[in-house]
């Protein structure tokens, strides 16, 4: 079994010109008792936001999550990072793994985005990686507004039960170096409800360190994105239906 370790110090990203018209802000996103920070990116007429949930180890600064999102920025579509933990919690091996705590967060994090002034009520994808998906899958249990689900290297058997709940369209991307992972994948995959899709990356393990690897998962994300949205541009949310 893949082993986490404890949250490592991630340098913080690059600070480039954004184009014209897009939004950069560092936000705080209230959950009682705790204030999360998070780094909110909204492309000129961006047409979804993706909220990514970190894995156990890591936090709103992981360079591969940020990596991704920088690609989907090319495809007109908002992200927002945050930290799922407090300093102090993500040392707590038990708030860790706390998955339904992440998934409380997760869910906050969401409806604090369909409150941004000025970007109305926008669809939501959920960008899992390890423990994250687990949150990502829980949350969209629970929210079926949640337009899809992507899931790097994550652990949907610590979603338990919510698996069998989960309607989103969702895609486990799991590195075909990654056997252990690839299994549980493998068997949520036969207990999700809605549309599923298990893709594996050729010669990846699970932190897809390997040349072209993060590549093939942005891309990945970016099409499944591409992919579902279509419907959900068409049925706009109101106000009172999401929050």
């Amino acid at each position: 079994m893949t082993l986490f370790g404890k949250r490592k110090q991630e340098a913080p990203p690059e600070i480039v010109a954004d184009p014209p018209g897009w939004t950069r802000r560092s936000v705080l996103i209230n959950v009682d008792p705790v204030r999360l920070p998070g780094d909110l990116v909204l492309p000129a007429d961006a047409e979804a936001v993706v909220v990514f949930a970190h894995g156990s180890g890591s936090s709103r600064r992981s360079p591969r999550n940020i990596e991704v999102a920088e690609r989907l920025h090319r495809d007109r579509l908002g992200t927002l990072l945050f930290d799922l933990l407090t300093e102090a919690e993500a040392e707590d091996r038990e708030r860790v793994f706390d998955v339904e705590l992440l998934a409380h967060r997760l869910e906050a994090a969401v409806r604090w985005v369909w409150r941004w002034p000025s970007l109305g009520i926008q669809p939501v994808v959920l960008f899992g990686a390890s423990t994250g998906a687990a949150a990502a899958l829980v949350t969209a249990s629970r929210v079926p507004e949640i337009a899809a689900v992507v899931s790097r290297g994550g652990r949907p058997d610590l979603a338990g039960e919510a698996l069998e709940r989960v309607t989103a369209p969702t895609l486990l991307i799991v590195g075909e170096q990654d056997p252990e992972v690839l299994e549980l994948n493998r068997a949520a995959a036969r207990r999700i409800h809605g549309e599923t899709k298990l893709e594996i990356v050729p010669g990846a393990t699970h932190l897809f360190e390997e040349e072209g690897a993060l590549e093939r998962v942005a891309d990945l994300a970016a099409g499944w994105c591409a992919t579902h949205l279509r419907g959900a541009r068409s049925g706009r949310l109101s106000l009172s239906d999401v929050i």
